[in-house]
């Protein structure tokens, strides 16, 4: 039964990935004359296969990088991985049920997409599946607007993603209650150091295994959602003008999201551990950042 599972979930992701990447070139195409940069060309999606080895030096499974640098994307990666072996001994003890057998799986796919106009917020998304002697599955998306008169909880584009995930738990109450999921959200992608949020927020879930069914149906559903609503607030915004000072606030925000993710992300510190490819796992870091 897990191998089927562990199948299904692989093909979602796979599935999702080329929906997204298709969606996003389709965005590319779709910038209307007369916006910034429309007379560049059109970006499109490189993928690069990689294999990793676990700490023993085994063959531990892959992915595959696709990376897209265009006229609305300054920088887009959307990846998904298909890893196994054993965990090193010192990162045993923090993963569920790998204390006792070091083994596991982990399939999924994660996102990340910085845009050339301030205009348009910044977002996240990953889904994951992962066994050990439990399995289990986890994720969730999160926005991060540039602009700090545009990063409040009543700006149409945060309503809009929102509503989008709470459609997405709603759909699911049994394993899916979206006020902790959303709460989760602003719980973990926090700025300790700087006593602020990242964005405005989105869902964040793990460890749902109760239900493999609902599960699955659930992390789906927040794929499908995603990939409805994020396109939605890009092409709200991807024709507006900009302004020098408005770019400057853009890569101030942007420098946030480095720290986040080299101090807190645990996606960052799984990969790293686990001996995934590096250049996948820092794809998320900005093309041009700054800090004043």
């Amino acid at each position: 039964m897990i191998a089927d599972q562990q199948s299904r979930a692989r093909a979602w992701f796979e599935h999702l990935r080329d929906d997204i990447c298709a969606a996003f070139e389709a965005l590319e195409d779709a910038l209307p004359a007369g916006a910034p940069l429309v007379e560049r060309a059109a970006g499109r999606f490189v993928r690069t296969p990689w294999e990793r080895t676990d700490h023993s030096g085994q063959s531990g499974g892959g992915g595959v990088m696709a990376m897209m640098h265009g006229r609305v994307f300054e920088k887009v990666g959307v990846h998904c991985s298909t890893v196994h072996g054993e965990f090193a001994p010192e990162f045993r003890a923090q993963i569920p049920g790998a204390a006792d057998d070091p083994r596991f799986w982990a399939s999924g796919i994660s996102l990340i997409a910085h845009l050339h106009n301030p205009h348009v917020p910044a977002v996240h998304m990953n889904t994951r599946f992962v066994v050990t002697t439990k399995a289990w599955f986890g994720g969730g998306a999160d926005l991060t607007p540039v602009l700090d008169r545009r990063r409040t909880q009543d700006d149409p584009d945060t309503v809009a993603f929102h509503a989008a995930m709470k459609a997405a738990c709603d759909a699911h109450p049994a394993v899916a209650p979206y006020e902790k999921f959303k709460n989760w959200c602003d719980e973990y992608f926090y700025l300790k150091h700087r006593n602020e949020m990242r964005g405005i927020g989105g869902i964040f879930y793990d460890y749902l295994e109760s239900d493999w069914d609902a599960a699955f149906a659930f992390t789906q559903n927040v794929g499908r959602a995603f990939l409805t609503i994020y396109p939605e607030l890009v092409r709200r915004n991807f024709a507006t003008p900009w302004s020098a000072a408005e770019r400057d606030e853009q890569l101030v925000r942007r420098g946030r999201y480095v720290e986040f993710n080299l101090l807190y992300d645990r996606g960052t510190i799984f990969g790293l551990r686990t001996g995934g490819n590096v250049d996948s796992i820092l794809s998320s870091m900005p093309p041009v950042v700054k800090w004043p």
